[in-house]
């Protein structure tokens, strides 16, 4: 049995904060970034992005759509088994990936 609790949040409706939230948030933003103790952070250097790796509990929401693709390359998608939107998928994805390296 799965005791997975999921919830969701407007960002556009937001619950109001309460007082003390409110109180919290003025002193913080009154307080100069020298007064801020990171000690127990540890630095994003290179060596930690090298190592990073996507969150395994990621999974990214899909919308189903209609996309008028040619004959030969749905033929092509479709001759390599099972899983041809996956493999769709997985290519506009790389494409995306690399473009947006570009910029």
């Amino acid at each position: 049995m799965s005791k997975i609790v999921r919830y969701e949040i407007d960002l556009n409706n937001l619950p109001p904060l309460t007082d003390e939230q409110r109180s919290g948030l003025m002193s913080l933003s009154e307080k100069p970034d020298s007064d801020i103790d990171y000690s127990d952070i540890p630095p994003l250097d290179d060596t930690f992005w090298m190592n990073a790796v996507r969150n395994p509990f990621y999974k990214p929401t899909k919308t189903s759509t209609t996309v008028r693709v040619e004959s030969d390359v749905l033929a092509w998608l479709k001759s390599q088994g099972n899983g041809y939107q996956t493999r769709l998928n997985a290519i506009l994805r790389e494409a995306m990936l690399r473009s947006q390296i570009g910029h």
